[in-house]
Parts: structure tokens; C-alpha cells; sequence
């Protein structure tokens, strides 16, 4: 499993991975009933404390997407989380905030930044 997290990020590094993991299953890179790594595991991969990677998994349990199975591990569970229309447009319209925002700090124009996003919302090829 491919994870990284962005140390001068102003974002929480549990939050990078939750969000990370959520990508991962709504692109089909991680499945139901797939297994993640051990908190410790994962925890050293990305050179992070413990405490973080479990914060991660234990709010990707709140989401619905991860069950924590004791020493076997954490695996996806079968169902998807499901918001209501109004979270979902929350959480849309904020992030659709903080990507303008960035996108004005580093002067790129509104074409270009729809360029850019319509480059990311397309599957690699």
C-alpha cells in the first residue's frame, strides 16, 4: 500500500491518510475486505508516531470504511460511507474553497485551474 503524507502541510498527517484511504477505495486500489498495514507498520513506513496512524484508522472506523479486527489487523468493511446531500456539498464547497485559494496564492488564472483539476479528476492513463 502506497501512502505518503506532506510534513509541511498545514492539514493533520492522520487526516493526509484518511483521505488517502478514502481515494484509494472510491478509485477500487483497496477493496473490501483488504487488510492495511499494522498501526506500528504504517506508523514507521511514513516515519510518523503510533498515536498518529491510529487516530487515522480510528476515524476511517468512524467513516464506516475500516474495521478493526484486534491482532488480525483492520480490513475495508463492504459498505461505503453514505452523507447526506448537504455534508457532501459542505465538504465539496470547502474543499472547492481551499483549492481557489491556493490556486489564486500561486497566481494561476480560473482556466488553468480548471485545467489542472480536470487533469486530476481523470484517470491515469
Amino acid at each position: 500500500m502506497f501512502l505518503h503524507v506532506d510534513y509541511t502541510s498545514s492539514r493533520p498527517l492522520y487526516e493526509q491518510i484518511r483521505e488517502q484511504v478514502h481515494l484509494m477505495i472510491s478509485q477500487g486500489q483497496l477493496k473490501p475486505g483488504d487488510r492495511l498495514p499494522p498501526v506500528r507498520q504504517l506508523a514507521s513506513d511514513l516515519a510518523t508516531a503510533p498515536a498518529t496512524v491510529a487516530r487515522a484508522y480510528r476515524e476511517l472506523e468512524q467513516d464506516g470504511v475500516l474495521k478493526g479486527k484486534g491482532r488480525s489487523g483492520s480490513v475495508i468493511t463492504e459498505r461505503r460511507p453514505i452523507l447526506a446531500p448537504a455534508e457532501r456539498s459542505r465538504r465539496l464547497q470547502q474543499a472547492a474553497e481551499q483549492f481557489a485559494t491556493q490556486a489564486r496564492m500561486l497566481g494561476v488564472d480560473l482556466n488553468e485551474a480548471i485545467q489542472i483539476l480536470t487533469e486530476s479528476w481523470l484517470p491515469e492513463q
